[in-house]
């Protein structure tokens, strides 16, 4: 039982030191590239809640003036 324990310890840290190894080799964003693809996204989010937010106004209307008869 012994071998198998040394055995698995050591490859938790070769495997540990592996994941280390490729994050350096990780071509990482600039901060200006970071800020500036955030700020994209973001504006992505609000125009696409805008959008689902008008169409489930529409929808809405439509259902209560269509199948309830009112206004």
């Amino acid at each position: 039982m012994q071998p198998q324990t040394i055995t698995k310890k050591r490859s938790r840290f070769a495997f540990i030191g592996d994941i280390i190894g490729e994050l350096r080799k990780v071509n990482w964003p600039s901060r200006r590239d970071t800020v500036r693809l955030t700020i994209m996204v973001l504006i992505v989010c609000l125009v696409v809640g805008i959008f689902l937010g008008a169409l489930d106004y529409g929808f809405s209307e439509l259902v209560a003036r269509v199948l309830l008869g009112g206004g």
